[in-house]
């Protein structure tokens, strides 16, 4: 029973909490997502040069494709102010969100990070919350693609946040350590049975409020980029971690805003 009462008091604090930020909570998830793609923006404008070489060192390619990959780059990354500002606004959200996939999609492959698994998670956990933002743009009810008939109307939704929820727990994965300590065993076992809790769907919104908080608290330990002088690089890798961080941060707030969709344990105890 005290195992019991203990996991209802935690579920009556979520939902109380949940009701008394229900108004302002899906705007912080989508400013929170979209972080990462604004400090992308203005970092493009003022790091040319070095994207350039960082280009060129990579692909081999040459001053002038390097430039002229930068540039395209570039103008890639002129839409996402554009992009924030309509997520922000909830206009276009759709297109909006397809435009971020594209930027995602380009920096994935330009940058490498294919064949760096830890970024490459990060990226996917990105693009999960970009999912969860593109359900909640779908009035419930309408299919993505007119005309091609579903199992059920609300479908499409459904399985946007079940993929988006499957993506956002990457995000965990690579905070996984794999020593001996204590505290790594216990972050692990805790943070392996959240991240499963999310994917299926049960206790969705206990779990990914328990992730925010978690999550939140590592990343201003571990990425405090602005206790790095500026001209460091080490800078900028944190600041980029952060931001991105941010952006997974944003996706789990959706979930606690929106609920885990239909695909969820959470959604079938209701018809048991």
């Amino acid at each position: 029973m005290g195992q019991n009462d203990l996991m209802g008091t935690a579920e009556d604090f979520a939902d109380q909490f949940l009701r008394v930020t229900k108004q302002y909570l899906p705007h912080v998830a989508r400013l929170c997502l979209i972080s990462t793609f604004l400090e992308d923006g203005i970092r493009m404008w003022f790091q040319w040069s070095e994207q350039r070489d960082y280009i060129d060192s990579t692909w081999n390619c040459g001053y002038l494709l390097a430039s002229s990959f930068v540039f395209l780059n570039l103008l890639g990354q002129l839409s996402d102010p554009a992009g924030c500002v309509l997520v922000l606004s909830r206009n276009f959200v759709q297109y909006a969100c397809f435009g971020l996939f594209g930027i995602i999609a380009l920096q994935t492959i330009a940058y490498s990070i294919l064949w760096d698994l830890k970024f490459l998670m990060r990226n996917l956990a990105l693009g999960g919350g970009l999912l969860l933002l593109l359900a909640e743009s779908r009035s419930e009810g309408k299919s993505m693609f007119a005309g091609v008939p579903t199992m059920r109307e609300s479908s499409p939704k459904q399985y946007m946040q079940l993929g988006g929820r499957v993506l956002l727990v990457l995000m965990f994965m690579t905070l996984l350590h794999f020593d001996a300590s204590f505290f790594s065993i216990v972050q692990n076992i805790v943070g392996t049975a959240l991240m499963i809790l999310v994917a299926i769907g049960f206790k969705t919104k206990l779990a990914a409020l328990t992730l925010v908080v978690w999550l939140f608290a590592i990343n201003v330990y571990f990425n405090a980029f602005w206790t790095i002088p500026v001209y460091k690089p080490m800078h900028d890798f944190l600041k980029y971690d952060f931001f991105q961080t941010m952006s997974v941060i944003g996706g789990l707030l959706l979930v606690v805003a929106l609920g885990p969709g239909g695909v969820s344990m959470d959604e079938k105890k209701k018809e048991w």
